[in-house]
């Protein structure tokens, strides 16, 4: 979503870092960059003003331009600015109301208020254990009632069984009722859009607000829609009243203008946002994290949470001792390859690594993607499980059956073989006898050098005693320690060991497969 103006802004400050002293047209010319990256980004207008104005007002004091590293304080003041932007502390849901707590879920048609309320409802199942009711009070649209049946059934959510030719207003206070009857925690009512905003709309929101009662009214919004979503936001806000903002499709290729102008516009946090189309592919909005990703300084405290969330503790223990007899067979491959699609990808990843985000492209080019995983995946999958266990046995008449099964090639299966047998080796080195193996060493080296010895006899803290505060403390004590974006010290060229060249997190030594990370919930 932030790409472009993430790569704009990079190259501005990048620029001002690199100097040894700023003048004020420097910072100047600077800021007249950021506010055209700002507005091509399609950022409001006013909101860019203020902004402009107030990253001018701090940078241009005589503290900053005589301070030692001038051009790194500008970026400071302009990282700050950004989380004032998107609001200071993120905001969730608020469920402190008697029950059952009423969510009323408005927006426009196609914005995606059912898929969201569905997404929403799991979330709530799943991770606060709340018996949630949905209910569709959208009687216009064709199956609407249906698909929020379905997304109920597919989540085990209970839903509001439907009785036709009721009005909206009626299943609203109906819905509310079977929630006090059944013991439901939480009700959330997905309310009928429509292409534009109009009178009857609003009369009908209005008219639902008040029979409902609502603790939280949540506005759904497209972040592809630009502008015209802070100009939705507003209308709603003014009419119906709302407590807060959900923006679906931020995986998308937008330039993210409406969430940096949403939150400034309206005042109203955004709660959350939608990340894909699977149930669970909903996230909380942490502006510091947003800010963080959008200045290109990565953001490893959700890295950690999507590890801890995706990856198996189980059988990351299970790796992690095989590692240290230095055994890694093809399954292993297969398990680890499974483990970045399951946190995003390739490109997901390095969204989220310090320094990381410059390197998408290049791997891209190199074609190191998303796909190549997939690849790799669908060969190791046409093996048999003694191939699997012991590659040495694929001699060219295997090779041939594979590759017809996998819809690839010999030289695919043998690129993959060659990454596994460098694994597989490195595998060795880091589980070597000697003084606990390299791994130890290194991870040993690196905890000391944050600050962090006799962790568990030099290793790396336990990630799941620690709250994400003590996380982001943990990333600005590895940044202060030299683990700047771009590299990681002891790691040659700021790569991550697994591939030789680029080197790619997850793939053996990299981030999935350490111990220490949560059960999965």
């Amino acid at each position: 979503m932030f790409e472009s103006l993430q790569d704009r802004l990079g190259s501005i400050l990048n620029g001002l870092t690199g100097r040894g002293a700023l003048s004020e047209a420097d910072v100047s010319a600077a800021l007249r960059e950021v506010r055209r990256a700002l507005l091509e980004a399609d950022v409001a207008l006013d909101v860019v003003r203020s902004f402009t104005e107030k990253v001018r007002e701090k940078a241009v004091g005589a503290e900053i331009l005589k301070s030692i590293k001038p051009g790194q304080m500008v970026v400071k003041i302009v990282h700050d600015q950004l989380i004032e932007m998107l609001g200071s502390e993120g905001v969730t849901i608020d469920l402190n109301a008697p029950a059952p707590v009423v969510i009323m879920m408005v927006g426009l048609q196609g914005s995606g208020k059912t898929t969201t309320t569905g997404k929403i409802a799991s979330r709530m199942k799943i991770r606060d254990k709340k018996k949630v009711l949905m209910a569709s009070l959208d009687t216009r649209r064709p199956a609407a009632q249906e698909q929020l049946r379905q997304l109920g059934v597919q989540t085990g959510v209970d839903t509001l069984p439907v009785i036709t030719g009721q009005s909206p207003t009626d299943i609203a206070a109906r819905a509310v009722q079977a929630a006090k009857l059944g013991g439901h925690d939480v009700v959330i009512l997905d309310t009928a859009g429509r292409t534009h905003i109009d009178e009857p709309l609003m009369i009908e929101m209005a008219e639902i607000k008040r029979k409902s009662n609502p603790h939280e009214i949540l506005l759904v919004a497209d972040a592809l829609t630009g502008q015209d979503a802070v100009n939705l936001a507003r209308n709603f806000d003014e009419r119906v009243g709302i407590t807060g903002l959900v923006l679906t499709r931020m995986d998308g290729d937008g330039r993210g203008g409406a969430a940096l102008s949403m939150r400034a516009v309206t005042g109203k946090p955004i709660k959350l946002i939608g990340v894909g189309e699977k149930m669970g592919e909903l996230e909380e909005f942490h502006p510091r994290r947003v800010a963080d990703r959008i200045l290109g300084m990565g953001d490893i405290v959700s890295l950690v949470e999507k590890a801890a969330e995706n990856i198996d503790a189980e059988k990351a223990a299970a790796m992690a001792a095989k590692m240290a007899k230095g055994k890694f067979d093809l399954n292993d491959l297969a398990d680890q390859l499974g483990q970045m699609q399951k946190m995003g990808g390739m490109g997901g990843i390095m969204g989220l690594m310090p320094g990381m985000s410059g390197m998408k492209d290049k791997m891209a080019a190199a074609g190191l993607d998303d796909k190549l995983f997939g690849r790799q995946i669908a060969i190791i999958s046409s093996m048999t499980k003694a191939e699997r266990a012991n590659p040495d046995l694929l001699k060219h008449s295997r090779k041939k059956r594979i590759a017809a099964g996998s819809g690839t090639d010999a030289a695919d299966i043998n690129k993959l073989l060659k990454m596994h047998r460098q694994m597989a080796d490195m595998m060795k080195m880091m589980g070597g006898k000697g003084k606990g193996g390299m791994m130890k060493q290194m991870m040993g080296g690196l905890a000391n050098k944050m600050g962090l010895g006799g962790l568990g006899g030099g290793g790396v803290p336990d990630l799941s005693k620690l709250d994400p505060k003590q996380l982001e403390a943990l990333q600005k004590q590895a940044e202060a320690a030299g683990l700047k974006p771009g590299g990681m010290p002891g790691l040659g060229g700021g790569g991550l060991p697994g591939l030789g060249g680029a080197k790619l997190p997850g793939l053996g030594g990299g981030f999935p497969g350490l111990p220490g990370l949560p059960k999965k919930k």
